[in-house]
């Protein structure tokens, strides 16, 4: 099987039809920062990503807004009229994470059959726009902040018109967990203390704001709010402990 792909692979560099990346791979067992040639397929055999983090007709006017109010934040405009990078910046959101198997020498084989499946990440894992999990995630690097906008579709549903607790504490391990690997790496989560004070209606839209309260060691601490987007009802309150990973960890080793 290997000796199929080289020689596909092969094939298209012949043709001029394939490239090479160099970049840095931090997260194997080899020593951090090694430089390693990664072999990339041409674009046409597969199909363009979609990123899940823009608008699309079913967001509401609530989160529309929020949207345009912090993208508006990650480029400015200076005295001179020209454009510069703000405080803020938008992060895209696909459906599944992972994408080059052969960077994981030791748990390639493993990786491949996960990528050869029909694995989905779970809250890009619904086709139907509006029906489940609508978000979008900024980050502000100098003040170690994250926001996410989330709108709740009707598929979310626990008490009768509101979203499910589980459903909540989804997107609060989601928001927290991309901020802790925004801040560390890659990190798995080790825990969760989630105070839940007020419901939050299906179809509303609330803000999932995340701060960086320490960090020691291989450990990140993580505090987040779930509030209405004008800040007057507060939703939930969590704390969050995160654990930096390498690739051995997430294989057993």
């Amino acid at each position: 099987m290997a000796r199929s792909v080289g020689r596909i692979c092969k094939g298209f560099q012949r043709l001029g039809l394939l490239s090479k990346q160099t970049q840095l791979i931090p997260f194997t067992r080899v020593p951090v920062g090694t430089v390693r040639t990664i072999v990339t397929l041409p674009s046409f055999l597969f199909p363009q990503p979609r990123d899940f983090s823009l608008p699309n007709p079913s967001w509401g006017s609530e989160m529309t807004r929020m949207y345009e109010h912090y993208e508006s934040q990650c480029e400015v405009e200076t005295e001179g009229g020209q454009k510069q990078k703000g405080p803020w910046r938008r992060l895209p959101s696909y459906n599944r994470l992972l994408k080059y198997a052969t960077v994981f020498p030791s748990g390639g084989v493993y990786l491949s059959k996960m990528i050869q499946s029909k694995a989905r990440l779970f809250t890009r894992n619904i086709r139907n726009p509006g029906a489940a999990f609508e978000y979008v995630l900024f980050v502000n690097k100098e003040e170690q902040k994250c926001v996410c906008i989330l709108q709740a579709g009707h598929l979310l549903e626990g008490p009768p018109g509101h979203v499910h607790g589980g459903a909540i504490a989804t997107m609060i391990d989601t928001v927290t967990g991309t901020h802790a690997t925004f801040l560390s790496g890659p990190v798995m989560t080790a825990n969760l203390n989630i105070n839940y004070r007020r419901p939050i209606p299906l179809g509303s839209t609330v803000l999932l704001e995340s701060c960086l309260e320490k960090k020691e060691g291989r450990k990140t601490f993580i505090t987040c709010r779930v509030t209405s987007t004008d800040g007057s009802k507060l939703h939930t309150e969590t704390s969050a402990l995160f654990l930096s990973i390498t690739a051995s960890h997430l294989l057993g080793g």
